[in-house]
């Protein structure tokens, strides 16, 4: 299992258990693949369990035979730490013992020692790093509130009246629970338990109605206050503030195109979005239900605005912006909950809290470990002078990062990904005078798609399990070829905001640039 799929842990539902790789589900499997039945195991069941094993043997070999140059190394070391994740060890442990063999193998035992017992503290005893706990808890006491259940509530309410509105208002609904929770799997299981039924009550076809929940929560990890953006700023030694604030505008960008696509898929096959379906199905909604329902998320926007607009003006810092959010989340916790154990509560979120950033901060120390192996090593220069040979421009070599995250996002959680290629990259991104603030909306933006990326892809075996219950699905059949086929309905959006955002990039960088100094 991985370190961590997700940034904060959201009530996410128990996924069914997996076979781990190279097993069969029975031993009818094992004699039909030229197993030996009762009598013994599978040789290819053998073999597949014995490869890691033997390619981990030879890369720590190789690394200390002394026939390797340091950049050698450097990509056995890389060779090695992908093998451990194969496996299931840990990221932010693979990723540390990898590079603390890389560095013993080219520098030698005490200079690795000394490096593995100076960067943990080093590297996360950083006041930027101070803001993260901060937003976890915000949005856990915000999700313990019942403040996210309001806000679909609201987005249906104002939205209904367009082409597919419970979709669109589902996707807006989204974009503000992942903002403020941290969590696209919290949100998305919120999302999915009450949005999903209320569509299929209104006559939309199923998979639209599971896309839409699949692609509600990506935008917000772009929008402030966003943990995804904290940790590619601590990696990258990037300013918080200019780099939170750099993912507002792509953020709603996303929101408004994924809101276009259902619109436009609505009127064109009106069957999908419920237009056709009966008008005693229909649900008309009075101005002063709207207005209600705005007033039960008021605390929404008035956060995002403190936090966004302390940051723009320069009231706030990072930290204090993420200080003074968490105890106004507070405060509103314990009034909405008066008289229903809000301690208790708060307690959860705190414990939660601790969990989850224990869990970040190890896999920071983990980047930047690895960090400094490629630095000793020579590789992440030798892959710079690589691209730099290749005479790739800024546009070519982001369309080639944009294959290789989407390719990489069918294996690996978006957390693991970006700690990954952005200490390897950061040479080579300066070399080609792409602005890491722009970088880190573009990762944050890839990674975030690698959660509803098949096979691994983590949305949608949730999703699918959502789908299961009879109160959510409510009789219709919900599979996870649904689920990957809604998927691959937005996918195409997608690569459009890609794209967008690769050729325009002054969408993510104008606001930072007027930033109050």
């Amino acid at each position: 299992m991985k370190l961590v799929q997700e940034q904060t842990p959201g009530a996410a539902p128990a996924l069914d258990k997996k076979v781990p790789i190279g097993e069969s589900t029975n031993r009818a499997d094992d004699i039909r693949h030229g197993g030996a039945g009762p009598g013994g195991p599978s040789v290819v069941r053998v073999a597949t369990r014995l490869l890691p094993y033997l390619i981990i043997a030879l890369c720590v070999w190789l690394m200390f035979s002394g026939r390797l140059i340091s950049e050698g190394v450097g990509g056995t070391a890389f060779v090695l730490m992908l093998t451990l994740i194969l496996i299931k060890v840990p990221v932010a442990i693979s990723m540390i013992a990898a590079a603390g063999l890389g560095m013993w193998a080219i520098e030698g035992r005490e200079a690795a020692w000394s490096v593995l017992t100076k960067v943990p503290y080093e590297s996360v005893a950083q006041w930027s790093f101070t803001v993260l706990p901060m937003y976890i808890l915000m949005g856990l006491l915000l999700w313990k509130s019942g403040v996210t259940e309001r806000l679909y509530n609201a987005g249906r309410t104002w939205l209904n009246w367009l082409p597919g509105g419970l979709a669109i208002g589902t996707n807006v609904a989204g974009t503000g629970m992942a903002s403020i929770s941290g969590s696209t799997i919290g949100s998305t299981y919120a999302l999915g338990r009450i949005g999903i039924p209320e569509m299929l009550k209104a006559g939309y076809d199923r998979r639209l109605a599971v896309g839409s929940v699949l692609v509600a929560g990506l935008p917000g990890h772009l929008i402030p206050p966003s943990i995804m953006m904290v940790i590619y700023a601590g990696i990258a030694e990037t300013p918080v503030g200019p780099q939170l604030l750099s993912g507002i505008v792509p953020g709603i960008v996303v929101s408004v195109m994924y809101s276009l696509m259902i619109v436009l898929l609505s009127i064109g096959r009106s069957s999908k979005s419920g237009r056709s379906a009966a008008a005693a199905t229909e649900t008309r909604v009075s101005w002063s239900q709207r207005f209600a329902s705005l007033k039960a998320v008021w605390l929404v926007p008035f956060l995002i605005l403190v936090v966004i607009g302390g940051l723009y003006t320069g009231l706030f810092t990072a930290t204090e912006s993420g200080a003074v959010g968490a105890l106004l989340a507070l405060v509103a916790m314990f009034w909405i909950k008066r008289g229903d154990r809000p301690a208790s509560a708060a307690r959860e979120a705190i414990s939660g809290t601790l969990q989850s950033a224990g869990i970040i901060f190890f896999l920071i120390i983990g980047a930047y470990v690895l960090s400094d192996m490629l630095s000793i090593t020579g590789i992440g220069a030798a892959f710079t002078d690589w691209v730099s040979g290749l005479e790739l421009g800024r546009v070519e070599f982001l369309l080639v990062m944009l294959v290789a995250y989407l390719v990489m996002g069918t294996v690996m959680d978006p957390l693991s990904m970006m700690v990954l290629t952005i200490p390897l990259l950061i040479p080579t991104l300066e070399a080609l005078d792409i602005s890491l603030l722009w970088y880190g909306v573009f990762a944050v933006f890839m990674g975030e798609l690698a959660i509803i990326t098949p096979p691994v892809g983590l949305l949608l075996y949730i999703v699918e399990n959502i789908g299961r219950e009879k109160e959510v699905n409510l009789g219709h059949s919900i599979s996870l070829k649904d689920c990957m086929v809604a998927q691959l309905w937005f996918l195409p959006v997608t690569l459009v905001v890609a794209l967008i955002f690769i050729f325009f990039p002054e969408i993510a960088t104008f606001l930072p640039e007027g930033m109050s100094p």
